[in-house]
């Protein structure tokens, strides 16, 4: 039979999450195996507890409805199931307490999981910087010199925070273990809860007195000039990771890393496609009829193209290899010209008596009835 969180806590699919709290606290109050002895009790307990563990978390809920199935919800997301060793005290201790606040101390305001750890300070965040580059400093390469600004290790307490090294002693609270464990006894046994020191926020030591150029923080905020190489062949939304410079986490923490979003300018000439670029260039007519060699830009300077006789307007032409680096291997695109038949708007009277001269001979020999 396929298990279904829901329907073990026997509430529907849109259920808020106070009404899911209220069913976990009227079953487990009926199925706490100190009240009931029933030998399928604990197994209904641990079934109950399960499915609020995720039910009540917003996002193992958002998992569990994508995929609709208890066993493939747990293949996907790796979650084991229900341990109550997970959260700090026995459930053996006790047979009935308040429910809804254990719910709560489950899920509630970031839980209670991982709190038997001392904390540590937090990695720094990452910075992200969008970059305008040319097509040509795409196409090639380059190195470019940015300006972030960001926070950095206090070098006055080398990122301690501590006015000196003897202001850092263990946190009086929690004796330097970071939490702090009560116990309450209750008319059915001991109920034992594991919460974060307040004093030193988990991290187990106290500062006596702050370093008075961070007041404390271990950083500064600064702007930092950083060299970046921006790779041949980058490509519109290219995302360079620098790995350790961005801002340092509080008292000298692992710094984030510094992501810079590289943005194409429009180029005046090139249209880019992939790898390979695009131009349009106007040749004259006679060209175009008689051929010829045309001079065209390419993002490396000028080169050759040769036209051969009797070009029709939009023509494309390919020149192999003019185009961008390939990124991520070796050769590069190619150079697309698509050539404009020039027709002129005016004439000299020599012009004019030629190109009447060509309409005859053209006539002469049915150029014309061919053509229409």
């Amino acid at each position: 039979m396929v298990k279904d969180y829901y329907k073990i806590l026997g509430v529907s699919r849109n259920a808020t999450k106070e009404e899911i709290k209220r069913a976990y606290k009227r079953l487990a109050k009926k199925y706490h195996p100190d009240i009931n002895k029933d030998p399928g009790a604990a197994e209904k307990f641990k079934e109950i507890n399960e499915a609020a563990q995720v039910l009540g978390d917003d996002e193992k809920r958002a998992q569990y409805d994508q995929f609709g199935d208890v066993d493939a919800f747990k293949r996907a997301s790796g979650f084991s199931g229900f341990d109550a060793s997970d959260f700090g005290f026995d459930f053996t201790d006790f047979a009935s307490f308040d429910f809804g606040d254990i719910f709560d101390r489950f899920f509630g305001g970031g839980g209670i999981f991982g709190t038997r750890r001392k904390r540590g300070p937090s990695r720094g965040v990452d910075i992200r910087y969008d970059m305008e580059i040319t097509l040509e400093e795409a196409a090639f390469g380059t190195e470019k010199e940015v300006s972030i600004p960001r926070n950095e290790v206090c070098m006055e307490c080398n990122g301690t925070g501590a006015k000196t090294e003897e202001d850092i002693i263990d946190c009086p609270s929690c004796n330097g273990t970071g939490f702090i464990r009560r116990t309450q006894r209750t008319p059915f046994g001991l109920f034992s809860t594991t919460t974060t020191c307040r004093k030193c926020h988990g991290e187990g030591k106290y500062i006596k007195n702050e370093c008075p150029v961070c007041d404390g923080t271990g950083v500064v905020h600064k702007v930092r000039k950083i060299k970046v190489k921006i790779p041949a062949g980058a490509e519109e939304g290219t995302n360079l990771r620098i790995s350790g410079q961005g801002e340092v986490g509080e008292r000298g923490s692992i710094p984030g890393d510094l992501y810079i979003v590289l943005h194409i300018k429009k180029h005046k000439l090139f249209e880019r496609r992939g790898d390979d670029i695009y131009l349009k260039v106007n040749i004259p007519f006679t060209v175009a009829a008689l051929g010829g060699e045309i001079e065209v830009p390419t993002l490396s300077g000028k080169a050759k193209l040769k036209i051969p006789p009797g070009t029709k307007s939009n023509t494309i032409f390919r020149m192999r290899g003019k185009g961008i680096p390939h990124l991520h291997g070796n050769g590069a695109g190619d150079q697309k010209v698509e050539v404009i038949i020039d027709v002129p708007s005016k004439l000299t009277k020599r012009q004019r008596e030629l190109l009447k001269e060509f309409e005859k001979e053209s006539k002469k020999k049915g150029f014309f009835k061919r053509v229409f």
